[in-house]
């Protein structure tokens, strides 16, 4: 997947893009897939909040926590099917809707970043 631009972090800093994943994990809390997470989605936001630190520029802080990423391992023992992927893709995508305002998101990098999210949500699929 091309990499992302750094200008994203240094618009956003962690505090914006924590305030996006908690968002985010509150869209997934209510959703049809909210199965397929920990109990407390808080602290999985937060651990994945880290890692989108890490991916858009920020520093290596899901590496400091957690240790290597390795998200579609990590994610393996969950069945991940299209329309889970779907599910969690439209949930990002309704967070970004006002990502410029809410999370100071720059707009010139929405459509890759979307395009991102919609890459990864289809590499973590793992049954048909």
């Amino acid at each position: 997947m091309p990499a992302l631009s750094p200008a994203i972090y240094e618009a956003m800093g962690e505090e914006g893009i924590f305030r996006m994943l908690s968002d985010f994990y509150h869209q997934l809390e209510a959703s049809s897939i909210r199965g397929l997470f920990a109990e407390d989605m808080q602290a999985a936001g937060k651990r994945s909040a880290a890692f989108y630190v890490q991916l858009l520029g920020g520093p290596p802080m899901y590496n400091e926590l957690y240790g290597n990423p390795m998200m579609r391992k990590r994610h393996f023992p969950f069945e991940i099917d299209e329309e889970a992927r779907v599910v969690w893709r439209d949930c990002f995508y309704t967070t970004l809707e006002n990502a410029g305002t809410n999370y100071g998101f720059p707009a010139e990098h929405l459509e890759a970043f979307r395009d991102f999210i919609e890459r990864f949500s289809q590499w973590m699929v793992n049954i048909k």
